[in-house]
């Protein structure tokens, strides 16, 4: 059984809460080889989505990459970051979000199109590419007893667009062979 939890929440808690199970923190403050599940983590030659010849080292740089401000459009750099840090952009800084662009196109995608067809298969394509001996040993955690996977996000509903989507969730849905979208090839 996997079950996602909210990175917050004491470990000791967490311990008493789901007594006997095993408790993996799958953020970029996770140990090795579960950090390699953050959207941060650098895995390198990750396809940017609709831009051919374009790479990230992260899902998270191709998401905050192709976020689309107020007073600032693109930003490529972030796909080069490889320290999990300096990712982030802010509205507090650019001025409102307008939405991401459609790779390094000209469509500007609202929030829900840009989850569908540049968060969910950059994910997904690292899972199918980086992941997969991570993703058969939480596999066969989960068939042997209960697995918490600790993430800042709790959000597993991917209609509800209020708060950011857990990855954790994703992987619960992928390993439950319930992924919502069709995985992106890399070579769009």
């Amino acid at each position: 059984m996997l079950i996602v939890q909210n990175h917050r929440t004491g470990l000791e808690k967490l311990q008493r809460q789901f007594e006997g199970a095993t408790i993996l923190d799958v953020t970029s403050k996770g140990e090795e080889p579960w950090v390699r599940f953050s959207p941060f983590y650098p895995h390198g030659n990750i396809p940017v989505p609709f831009s051919p010849g374009w790479f990230s080292a992260s899902v998270e740089g191709v998401w905050q990459g192709l976020k689309v401000f107020e007073h600032a459009g693109i930003d490529t750099t972030k796909f080069q970051i490889v320290t999990m840090r300096g990712l982030k952009r802010s509205a507090r800084t650019l001025g409102q979000v307008l939405g991401h662009q459609r790779g390094a196109g000209e469509k500007l995608l609202t929030y829900a199109e840009a989850r569908q067809v540049i968060y969910l298969p950059t994910y997904r394509w690292v899972l199918d590419h980086y992941m997969q001996q991570e993703l058969e040993q939480l596999r066969d955690l989960a068939l042997n007893g209960t697995v918490v996977l600790r993430d800042y996000e709790t959000n597993c509903d991917l209609n509800d667009l209020r708060r950011p989507l857990s990855h954790a969730g994703l992987i619960k849905l992928y390993l439950e062979d319930r992924w919502p979208v069709q995985p992106f090839s890399g070579e769009k």
